[in-house]
């Protein structure tokens, strides 16, 4: 009876598209932490009125259920299409939004902190960086189309990686460029190197670095690391092609997306930016009299 079973299991891995069958505890699990990690995201959006959370962080919730519900399918079903085409598309794009989250939180921890020591302004941040995500979001998501249009039709899926391998490498390099940006700004703020000149008004307060908002920049940067590693674990994926080694191993798809992506969903939960980054009055340094000191200060 465990022969035949293992023998069948074999048998089902070979003829399924992922070279495995995923397994359906895991698949269970994950299901049921995106849901209650996506249900948090959206009551902490309505709760702090940070509605720019909603297609960001839930977002990538709801695509990782997704993707999930269908390698759960796929778990019952392993020979099927569909649910593998559709946990390719729901996976591959899912963390993207994830990762615009970082881009717009950092750029209210540098307008908090001093916008002055930054190469780009607060606002330039959301609009550089989440349009070059979303460029990446749609390029995954067409070539992950591509590839399931020609796994149904029994045709090469090659066009198909090669564009989702396209976007992903993209938004790999749009990590580091953020990356680089974001520690230059820390350091030249450590080292009070403004980049440019800016005018500050004394009487309305300078903000510090508190430690709410310590807790928020480490939440931000080990969440940027989960997705960095996430992105590299993909893109070697796809380089290594369909027939690779790497994309038949469902613990390195476990492990390197499922889990790094959840630890930082999560981790944005725990440490949310509308607790993290709201106006704390006891941190700010604000002269007695602000008509008094109606006087500009340039750095």
């Amino acid at each position: 009876m465990v022969i035949s079973s293992v023998f069948y299991t074999s048998q089902q891995a070979s003829e399924s598209p992922y070279n495995y069958v995923p397994t359906k505890w895991i698949c269970v699990s994950f299901v049921v932490l995106y849901c209650i990690s996506t249900v948090i995201h959206m009551d902490q959006a309505l709760k702090y009125k940070l509605w720019w959370m909603i297609p960001t962080a839930a977002f990538a919730g709801v695509l990782e259920i997704f993707g999930w519900s269908a390698r759960l399918w796929s778990s019952q079903s392993p020979e099927l299409l569909m649910p593998f085409e559709m946990q390719l598309i729901g996976t591959i794009t899912a963390p993207t939004p994830l990762v615009a989250t970082n881009f717009v939180i950092l750029g209210k921890i540098i307008n908090e902190l001093g916008p002055q020591f930054s190469r780009l302004t607060p606002n330039m941040y959301t609009i550089v960086f989440c349009s070059f995500d979303f460029i990446c979001l749609v390029v995954q998501a067409v070539g992950g189309a591509f590839a399931a249009q020609a796994a149904h039709g029994s045709k090469s899926a090659t066009l198909g990686g090669n564009i989702m391998l396209g976007g992903i490498v993209v938004q790999l390099f749009v990590i580091l460029i953020y990356s680089g940006l974001a520690a230059e700004f820390f350091l030249r703020r450590k080292y009070n190197a403004p980049f440019r000149h800016q005018v500050i008004k004394f009487g309305r307060g300078q903000r510090i670095m508190s430690k709410k908002m310590q807790r928020m920049i480490s939440a931000m940067s080990f969440c940027t690391i989960c997705l960095f590693i996430r992105t590299v674990y993909r893109t070697v994926e796809l380089a290594d092609g369909w027939s690779g080694s790497v994309i038949a191993s469902e613990s390195y798809f476990n492990w390197l997306d499922g889990g790094f992506v959840t630890l930082a969903i999560y981790t944005l939960n725990v440490i949310h930016p509308g607790n993290y980054l709201k106006w704390d009055a006891t941190v700010h340094a604000s002269l007695p009299d602000e008509d008094q000191f109606n006087q500009n200060y340039a750095f």
